[in-house]
């Protein structure tokens, strides 16, 4: 075995003792919700954005809390209500005064959203002018004010949550912002023994203790190893065909997508899962991405991306029916 090698296999798997570690205190409070908890903390281990979706209660709000304990990470939480404006968020010029000379001058107030983990609760309860404050944060991690542009320290997340029941008052997310998040993950309802275990925990005197596993740095290095990972080109041909098989009336496509589906995802759904399929790959222990890496991260990765039709709609299919056909229609090699 070379150096190289045994460095690569040193650091593959200090990656799956950190992402351990944290697992394990997320686990001290989130009762439950492996899948979930397992995609956030993926998304941030790739560098992207993660909407929860599910009724209130859940946990979705305390989730990310603690994930900003565990990862010493800067956190500020933005309750996103109709009155909410874009300056509320991203900052605004103020009139200050010099003590000494009496001379007045603008200055930039930063807003809320220069921080690391940004909680955007109940984000789709905003106005789409306010929305659409975030999309130049999300994409490229600055703020433009006044001509001036600010960068904002690394590395920054926007963790989002949505009531799916509640519609009176809300706006939908535009294709475009939705399109900025790296996944999109459905938080459902405890099962019997977890809901007990959350009674006791939440109901008695002793808080968990939660220490801190990672920082910034540590993460910045995570996220590196990550896109070092072998995507094999035959691999990334399958996660090509699985992200042009959600366009309809395309070469690729398959009858439920051409049934149902108006509009497919970007080119950032494949990006996407070559990114969160390294992910799993170290996690596994393993130095290259596998078809079952992709097949994993398939559809909290795609299903935001898809734009349903009428038909759809009407017959009440969801995105993620659409992705399982795909799933089983699409080879893992095209011959």
């Amino acid at each position: 075995m070379s150096t190289v090698t045994e460095s690569m296999a040193a650091e593959a798997a200090e990656f799956r003792d950190s992402y351990s570690q944290v697992r394990e205190m997320v686990g001290r409070v989130i009762v439950g919700h492996d899948e979930i908890v397992g995609g956030v903390i993926t998304a941030i281990l790739v560098g992207g954005h993660c909407l929860l979706e599910g009724v209130p209660g859940l946990g979705k709000t305390m989730l990310v809390r603690t994930l900003a304990e565990v990862m010493d990470l800067k956190f500020n939480r933005i309750q996103f209500t109709p009155d909410l404006m874009p300056a509320d968020i991203l900052g605004t010029n103020m009139i200050v005064e010099d003590e000494a000379t009496g001379r007045r001058r603008f200055e930039f107030q930063r807003g809320p959203i220069f921080t690391q983990i940004l909680l955007a609760d109940e984000i789709n309860r905003a106005t789409p002018k306010t929305q659409s404050a975030m999309l130049e944060t999300m994409q490229e991690a600055t703020v433009t004010a006044a001509g001036h542009r600010y960068e904002l320290e690394k590395p920054f997340f926007v963790l989002a949550t949505q009531n799916p029941i509640e519609q009176e008052g809300t706006y939908p997310l535009p294709e475009a912002q939705m399109d900025r998040f790296l996944f999109k993950l459905v938080v459902g309802y405890s099962t019997r023994d977890e809901l007990e275990t959350i009674v006791e925990r939440t109901t008695g005197g002793v808080p968990p203790k939660l220490d801190k596993v990672l920082d910034a740095p540590r993460l910045l290095a995570m996220q590196k190893l990550a896109r070092d990972v072998i995507l094999a080109p035959h691999v990334r041909d399958y996660l090509v065909r699985l992200t042009l098989a959600t366009h309809p009336d395309g070469p690729h496509s398959v009858d439920a997508t051409n049934a149902y589906v108006r509009l497919g995802s970007s080119p950032r759904g494949a990006q996407t899962l070559a990114l969160a399929g390294k992910v799993r790959a170290l996690l596994d222990g393993r130095y290259n991405v596998s078809f079952e890496d992709i097949r994993r991260v398939y559809l909290p990765a795609i299903r935001h991306r898809l734009l349903m039709n009428f038909e759809a709609q009407a017959e009440g299919i969801q995105p993620d029916a659409v992705l399982l056909k795909i799933l089983e229609r699409v080879p893992e090699k095209d011959d």
